[in-house]
């Protein structure tokens, strides 16, 4: 007797409350890495000046250096929701030990080389004296969260991959509560520890992370078809993993590139401009992961609908991720407009700090909505598995608007203000060029292109 054939399940269409449902726990769990850097920036800044400008920057390059470097968690996204969508999941469940274990190795290789060259590197953000030791320090324990953390990346990566962005939330909240238990008892010694100052708030960082990579292995194993070790280190689609992850990689350098710049131009002009410039990037970064969060959960969605071929759907869940993302980032805009006054105090107590920082920080507060569109449409092409076009997009947009804009604008002696006016041009332009493409390829005239193709 033959067997019927097996029937496949017709996704249903998007509908608004799939992206919702994800929302949440995706911005939650994005977000933990920088209230980690925020917690110890915001306790290191009681210490001293010195101090918080070693911890802004070792830290923005700590986490700068992680977001290139876990462009595989949205590569493993893209492959693990397409095959989820496509109801073939079985097809990839060796493929995940193999990212989680490439990553792990890549951070640990780089944990070895930025420790060996952290003064170095330091030195290039213009960075001397004691903020330079006290970076150094601060960083050499802070680094051996590299191949934790990516590793981590990778699990989660594929948890959003098929539709549960609640591990992820309750995994970052737990380590973001553990790093907050941790910073006052190793930074000052209570409770009978020694007080380690800056260094202690390195140590509670990276236990939190840790504490992170334990429980997502426990979780992978226990309730993902997913395993801690492959069966073969070979794969049909790693060398499309690769591919994605080398492209969004390329794309985190452009990124990095213009970060890289704004602390360095930032620490040319003195202490309390690097003090007050971290500040203002700890808060941006914050934002950037906030938002991000939200649009990681259409990049779940997308990836879902572009498995399924339901084109439809992927621009109606594009287009709400955009619009979501653009209210959040305005709700964000409005509250550090309330607390512009107040925010600069939660990090130093310093006055030419925080004169130079309310000095600054509208901008900030201005980008938020711009930032909104180009983080909402990387989420999107992230989900579509589009590494070259962010790619494109980045480059076009670091080298032609920012390197510029930021030389010429520094040239006038716009000081602080050049550095947060080339980040504001530079993401409105991101935004400009991905949605004019996204229009292109994958608005109603293309899809109406596609339904006769396949017709056809």
């Amino acid at each position: 007797m033959s067997r019927s054939p097996k029937v496949r399940r017709i996704p249903r269409p998007f509908e608004p409350r799939d992206l919702d449902r994800l929302a949440i726990p995706a911005i939650i769990s994005g977000i933990a890495e920088p209230i980690i850097s925020l917690v110890d920036t915001a306790f290191v800044g009681s210490l001293g000046t010195a101090d918080l400008a070693a911890v802004g920057i070792a830290s923005s390059f700590f986490l700068l250096v992680v977001w290139v470097l876990a462009q595989t968690r949205s590569a493993v996204l893209a492959v693990v929701s397409r095959y989820y969508g496509e109801q073939r999941l079985d097809r990839i469940a060796g493929l995940v030990p193999i990212a989680v274990w490439m990553n792990f190795v890549l951070g640990f290789g780089f944990l070895l080389l930025t420790n060996v060259f952290s003064e170095s590197i330091f030195r290039l953000y213009n960075a001397e004296g004691e903020v330079l030791t006290k970076a150094v320090e601060y960083f050499h324990v802070r680094s051996f969260g590299f191949p934790i953390v990516l590793a981590t990346f990778a699990i989660t990566g594929a948890f959003r991959g098929i539709q549960n962005l609640n591990w992820g939330m309750w995994i970052s909240l737990l380590g973001a509560a553990v790093n907050l238990v941790l910073n006052p008892i190793l930074i000052f010694g209570y409770f009978g520890a020694e007080a380690m100052g800056l260094v202690g708030s390195a140590w509670a960082s990276l236990i939190a992370q840790a504490v992170m990579f334990i429980v997502a292995i426990l979780i992978m194993v226990q309730r993902t078809p997913f395993t801690l070790f492959p069966r073969s280190w070979r794969h049909p689609e790693l060398l499309g993993l690769w591919l994605l992850s080398g492209n969004l990689f390329a794309r985190t350098i452009a990124l990095n590139a213009c970060y890289y710049l704004g602390n360095r131009f930032a620490t040319g002009y003195g202490e309390a401009f690097i003090g007050a410039h971290s500040i203002a990037m700890q808060v941006w970064l914050f934002s950037a992961f906030f938002i991000d969060g939200y649009a990681a959960a259409g990049s779940s969605l997308v990836g879902r609908f572009a498995g399924a071929r339901d084109w439809v759907s992927v621009y109606r869940v594009s287009w709400r991720v955009v619009r979501q993302s653009v209210l959040i980032g305005t709700g964000l805009a409005l509250i550090y407009t309330v607390g512009y006054g107040a925010i600069g105090g939660l990090f130093t107590e310093d006055d030419a700090v925080l004169a130079l920082f309310s000095g600054v920080f509208w901008l900030v507060v201005v980008t938020q909505p711009i930032n909104a569109v180009a983080f909402a449409f990387d989420g999107v092409y992230k989900g579509l598995g589009e590494g070259k076009i962010l790619r494109n997009v980045l480059l076009i947009s670091t080298f032609g608007i920012f390197v510029p804009l930021i030389y010429g604008t520094d040239a006038l002696g716009w000081q602080l203000h050049a550095v947060w006016v080339a980040f504001l041009v530079w993401m409105a332009a991101r935004g400009l060029l991905l949605t004019l493409h996204f229009q292109k390829n994958y608005g109603p005239r293309a899809i109406r292109e596609r339904a006769l193709t396949s017709i056809a």
